[in-house]
Order: structure tokens, then C-alpha cells, then sequence
């Protein structure tokens, strides 16, 4: 009883597999197709109008439906599909937002290029600096009266200090000094910050030759100072003198007379 029950199942489910067939309808693969991005080819509206337009199927699917239905192209993704359409216009901003951004980024490294020509915060990076004016303003920018009076005689440095020679030259130092650091900080063009540089380094060089001129005629009125003193007591040689001195040096003189 057992078998005969389960060969009864087992043919009824051979029935059942061959009862079950594939269903293809056009129709409705042509919809699937005309609803996404395949097609929406006219030919493929099921069913047809027929003869005359007389077919009663064709007006009861899209007669009383939508007649105008398979004549627009509604799909998103068609040529002219709103999605098309938003996609296109989603990459022409892209394009835009990237035009953008490249004038943003250009005008940004402008202007930190600007900044960098003419801010005095960096200006220490300037490469002229750093190789020739920083070095040439160092004895500038860090004197001191050890610096100054020390490599001097001690006579020389009191004498230029007791005569005002001195505060007169660290007056003159100080306000140099001011003016370079001024230069040097202040926001400028960096050729105006170069060529004030140059004016003032040549301000400084000016100015230290008035002090080696001045020192060394401190030292000469040293000099002089002592050689009197030695004529008034007495106590003057004159290294190499003879009689005939005199003699020698009056005819030199009128052996290179002129007339």
C-alpha cells in the first residue's frame, strides 16, 4: 500500500512539471523594456491597431487608456528622459564647480604670492637678505659700545667720547638701525624693500667712513699732542739728521724746480 501510494505522488508531480510551460508575452517584455532605457520603438506597442484601426483590443489597452501614450518617449533615460537630463545637468555644474575651483585655487595662489612678495613677516626668507644685506647690516644691527670703542686706543676712545663724538655716531646708529628694521617689517613691494635696503646699507657705509675719519684724526691730534709736548721739553729727536741735511733737501728743491 506504502509503494503504490508513493508512485501515485511521484506521478502526480511528473504531471505537474509537465502541466507548468513558459509564458512569454511581448507586450508585456516591450513595456519592461519602454519603462527603463531599452526602447520605445512605435512597432512594438501590443496590442496593434489592426485593419482600419478596427481591432477591439487595441482600444480597450490604449483607446481607453492613453491614446498619446506610445507617441512621447517617457522614459527617464531616453535622450531628452529627465534623468538624462539631470545627469547632463549634474556634470555641466561639476564642470562648473570645477572651473570655479581651478579660479578659486588661482586667485588663492595669487594672492599667497603676493603675501609672500610683500609681508614683512617672511621678508627674513627673502634669498638678497639672507645671502648679502643681513651681513652686510649685522655690525648695524647689534652694536654696542664694545663693539665700537673696543678695537679704539684707549686715548682715542676717551677722547671721542669726552668730545661727543661718540653719542653723536650711536645717535646716527640708532636711527639707521630703526629705519632697516622699518624695512624690514613693514608690508611693502619687494622691489621697494630691496632698493630701500640699498639706500640705507649705503646711508651706513657713509656714515662709517665719517667715523673712521673721525678716529683717525683723534688719533693724529693724539699724536700731535705728544710730539708738542715732547718740543716743549725737549725731549724731540729727529731720527737721522746731519748738518748736511739742509743742504740735501734745499738742492733737491732746485733740482726739481720748474722754471
Amino acid at each position: 500500500m506504502k509503494k503504490q501510494v508513493m508512485i501515485f505522488v511521484f506521478i502526480l508531480m511528473i504531471s505537474a512539471s509537465y502541466a507548468q510551460s513558459v509564458i512569454k508575452d511581448d507586450a508585456v517584455d516591450n513595456q519592461s523594456q519602454r519603462m527603463v532605457f531599452q526602447q520605445w520603438d512605435q512597432n512594438k506597442f501590443y496590442p496593434k491597431p489592426g485593419f482600419l484601426s478596427l481591432n477591439p483590443y487595441y482600444w480597450l489597452v490604449w483607446g481607453l487608456f492613453d491614446p498619446n501614450y506610445h507617441k512621447i518617449d517617457l522614459r527617464p533615460l531616453s535622450a531628452s528622459g529627465p534623468q538624462t537630463q539631470r545627469l547632463a545637468l549634474v556634470s555641466s555644474m561639476n564642470t562648473i564647480d570645477g572651473n570655479y575651483k581651478l579660479n578659486s585655487d588661482t586667485v588663492r595662489n595669487t594672492a599667497l604670492s603676493q603675501i609672500a612678495n610683500t609681508s614683512g613677516v617672511v621678508s627674513g626668507a627673502d634669498p638678497l637678505w639672507l645671502l648679502y644685506y643681513n651681513q652686510q647690516f649685522q655690525p648695524l644691527l647689534n652694536y654696542s659700545a664694545s663693539t665700537i670703542l673696543s678695537p679704539l686706543p684707549a686715548q682715542v676712545s676717551t677722547k671721542l667720547v669726552s668730545e661727543g663724538i661718540y653719542d653723536w655716531y650711536t645717535n646716527e646708529l640708532a636711527m639707521l638701525k630703526e629705519r632697516v628694521q622699518a624695512a624690514h617689517s613693514t608690508d611693502m613691494d619687494r622691489g621697494s624693500r630691496i632698493m630701500a635696503y640699498y639706500r640705507l646699507l649705503k646711508e651706513y657705509r657713509v656714515l662709517a667712513g665719517v667715523w673712521a675719519i673721525r678716529t683717525s684724526a683723534a688719533q693724529k691730534g693724539i699724536n700731535m699732542t705728544v710730539q708738542q709736548q715732547q718740543l716743549h721739553t725737549g725731549q724731540a729727536t729727529i731720527p737721522g739728521w746731519t748738518p748736511n741735511t739742509d743742504v740735501q733737501i734745499a738742492n733737491g728743491v732746485l733740482a726739481r724746480r720748474q722754471y
